[in-house]
């Protein structure tokens, strides 16, 4: 498989994603997917998350030929992938929440792990936790309510800070001094958590990570395309019958020149 890079988010989160792998692979292009009829994730229930995912990223990976993808969402990481491997032949890469590097890097031995309620409850979040961070203590906060102010930001609508002081109270107060951003949303709120928590909390999240193992397996496969004067092609396709005017304005402001409907209304 030689086309584009499959990037697959509930929303438009996954943007924080693809900003990394633009980092390391200016030149490689790239399919934005993004289910927004279904959003936000962490309040579906998770047959409904797994087949809904399962079909809508498998006909857009053999539709566009897909070098790789990546499963830009933690809620749907914890869930899909094995099913991804099963399906397809090309590599499938997800996203971990950065409880191992925090608790490194946790001077206190107190990290916190915001992500979306159905990451928070997940199996596979505890057995990470178990498996690096057993000597700290590890708080878990979960908000569905931070996905979509990152959405209306990203569509241009300012971020209502009195609602985010309100979401990260339970944080503010628990002293801890490493909070994982366990949502890909989450990083585009960074500058608004950032202030609302105050420069001893240390943010981390699993970008830059992802980016890296991405390169690291196309270069494998030979298929990490050189720096070149060739243009790149960004598409972005969404589940909805249609999106806000802001939102199609920043897709473009990101390089989108494609910005369309899945076609395949029965997958919705």
């Amino acid at each position: 498989m030689s086309g584009p890079i499959l990037i697959f988010d509930s929303g438009i989160g996954g943007l924080s994603i693809l900003d990394e792998i633009r980092k390391v692979m200016p030149q490689q292009n790239c399919c934005y997917l993004f289910d927004n009829a279904r959003l936000p994730y962490g309040e579906l229930e998770e047959s409904e998350l797994i087949s809904g995912c399962v079909s809508l990223i498998t006909e857009q990976a053999k539709r566009i030929n897909a070098s790789i993808v990546v499963v830009a969402c933690n809620s749907a990481s914890t869930l899909v992938l094995p099913i991804l491997r099963q399906q397809l032949s090309i590599a499938v890469v997800g996203v971990v929440p950065a409880i191992k590097p925090a608790a490194k890097i946790s001077k206190r031995r107190h990290i916190g792990l915001l992500a979306t309620p159905g990451t928070i409850k997940r199996p596979y979040t505890k057995e990470l936790i178990d498996a690096f961070a057993e000597d700290c203590r590890v708080e878990l906060f979960g908000s569905s309510e931070l996905v979509m102010l990152a959405e209306a930001k990203l569509a241009g609508t300012a971020v209502d800070m009195q609602k985010l002081e309100s979401l990260l109270a339970p944080i503010r107060t628990s002293e801890l001094d490493t909070l994982v951003l366990g949502c890909t949303h989450f990083p585009i709120l960074a500058a608004e958590i950032k202030q609302s928590l105050g420069q001893s909390v240390i943010l981390l999240d699993s970008g830059k990570a992802v980016a890296d193992r991405v390169l690291s397996l196309l270069k494998g496969n030979g298929l990490a395309k050189a720096t070149s004067h060739k243009i790149v092609d960004y598409s972005a396709v969404f589940t909805t019958d249609g999106i806000t005017q802001g939102l199609k304005e920043r897709l473009v402001e990101e390089g989108f020149t494609s910005i369309e409907p899945h076609s395949s209304t029965n997958l919705r």
